[in-house]
């Protein structure tokens, strides 16, 4: 699915029948997220929800409606990507395996792949809708940060939040963008908090600045083409320009536009733009902010974003989620951003047959993968592996089953890991770099993990008995049965009601 902005975008989900509009006033403190969060919490993530006129804290309508739970849903994000997911996979599992071509055919074709991932690349424009109008901040600004329907999530936030901003700031030593997701805290009118943690590209660049003592540009997207919004969810190796990533997907380039006040490009059909800097070293405390652990993590100091300029499409709504306790918006985007980035995980650790983040585990505290097993303590290199890999260094219970374990099926994975394990010998303890917003280390940004090998031993892992074999029936056997004894609710009687 193309779609240029956020209101393209809920104009297709109601058609496809994904959407409901409310048209009564609601408010952006506490009313609008219980409305998402039982939509949320129903089965299959529930409907997006189009809020029409969103009541703002001094009792006026926003001139601007709120899209929430639009990702909510395996649909609507086989809706944005314009294509199954399953088909998208074997796309990158297509280019990662390209090899040099035998015969004609096969260099056109990968002539083809090329060119495509050519026409992908982000390209520079004059103008775009994201410019339809230019608001720049001072006493006569006719619209801040005031006049968005930004939302209060929980009882016990700080105050209101961006929760799907697009935020790109650019490396001074490289050039090199980034886009990263990172909440907002609205302070007033033209301020917010920035909440980069340390771990994350946008604190990176922010200490480089701090380094040369310059002021950063940033930028602030909302909405625009949703792919976007995905793009800048998906824990993509650093380096790797999420615009081009989102060029990929939808098999064109993303046009850029340059800004008005800063010294940087965003994309051109964007919903909003709030342009900006921030002033390394200054610090403000942020939160309290209700968070997808499910507990509200406590004010802390963050950089301090300030607002330049806005402008905004002539039809822009305004794009929010509500993270919390799950299952939640966010589990529909990691989820598909996993299953996406797993072919790419497979090429670097063959072994690995399948991987799964159950919601429970609120993306990475908890982490099931299972592997073709071939040597001793091959589980353990898996798990060290996976502690290397990005943001899975922040995986604080990794637990290792064999390959015909459905890692999808959390009582399966349970039952293997009862059965198999040892604790003694079986659990690997190791500390390393923890999430930001993880309460549980007694040290912020540093705890332990704990790795679970649960497959089956071999003697050269001290386990000298045979090991046992899972009782089941053949395959065979009972279908042939079953067809002869077929369940009640199966058969077909005559003439009962």
């Amino acid at each position: 699915m193309e779609c240029e902005s956020f209101a393209d975008f809920a104009r297709r989900l109601e058609r496809e029948g994904e959407l409901v509009r409310i048209s009564e006033p609601v408010r952006t403190d506490l009313e609008i997220t219980a409305l998402a969060d039982r939509e949320m919490k129903s089965p299959g993530g529930g409907d997006a929800l189009l809020i029409e006129k969103p009541l703002l804290p001094d009792g006026s309508i926003s001139r601007f409606p709120v899209l929430i739970n639009a990702f909510g849903s395996e649909r609507r994000i086989e809706l944005v990507l314009g294509r199954p997911l399953g088909k998208l996979v074997d796309e990158i599992r297509m280019l990662l395996r390209a090899e040099p071509p035998r015969s004609f055919q096969e260099g056109w074709d990968l002539f083809r792949k090329g060119l495509g991932l050519v026409r992908s690349r982000p390209y520079r424009v004059e103008t775009g809708p994201c410019r339809d109008r230019i608001v720049t901040m001072g006493p006569s600004a006719e619209i801040d940060l005031a006049s968005l329907p930004v939302l209060r999530c929980w009882p016990k936030d700080g105050g209101p939040f961006l929760t799907l901003p697009q935020v790109v700031t650019q490396d001074p030593r490289t050039g090199r963008r980034n886009v990263g997701m990172y909440r907002m805290q609205v302070y007033d009118k033209t301020t917010t908090g920035m909440h980069w943690q340390i771990h994350k590209v946008g604190a990176r660049h922010g200490k480089e600045y701090w380094e040369r003592g310059g002021r950063m540009p940033v930028a602030v997207c909302l909405g625009g083409d949703p792919i976007l919004t995905f793009a800048a969810t998906a824990p993509l190796p650093d380096g790797v320009d999420e615009l081009l990533f989102a060029g990929f997907l939808r098999k064109k380039g993303v046009p850029l536009v340059g800004c008005t006040t800063v010294d940087l490009e965003v994309p051109a059909h964007s919903d909003f733009v709030l342009e900006g800097y921030v002033e390394p070293p200054e610090l403000r405390p942020e939160g309290p902010f209700g968070d997808h652990t499910g507990f509200y993590t406590p004010v802390e100091p963050y950089p301090v974003f300030h607002l330049t300029c806005i402008t905004h499409r002539k039809d822009a709504v305004y794009p929010a989620t509500i993270v919390g306790k799950p299952p939640m918006e966010d589990y529909y985007l990691g989820t598909a951003s996993v299953r996406l980035l797993f072919p790419v995980l497979q090429a670097t650790f063959p072994e690995i047959v399948d991987l799964a983040l159950p919601p429970e585990g609120v993306f990475h505290d908890l982490v099931f993968v299972s592997i073709r097993k071939q040597y001793p303590y091959q589980a353990y290199k898996v798990m060290h592996g996976l502690w290397g890999m990005g943001q899975m260094m922040f995986t604080k219970i990794l637990v290792v089953v064999d390959a015909e374990v459905n890692v999808h099926d959390t009582a399966d994975v349970l039952f293997h890991l009862c059965a198999n394990v040892d604790p003694e010998r079986d659990f690997l303890f190791t500390r390393g770099p923890s999430d930001s917003l993880d309460h549980a280390p007694t040290v912020p940004n540093v705890g332990s993990h704990v790795g679970i090998d649960a497959t089956r031993k071999l003697p050269a892992e001290g386990y000298p008995r045979p090991w046992p074999e899972e009782v089941s029936l053949p395959e065979e056997f009972c279908r042939e049965l079953f067809a002869r004894f077929p369940r009640r609710t199966e058969r077909k009687v005559v003439g009962e009601r």
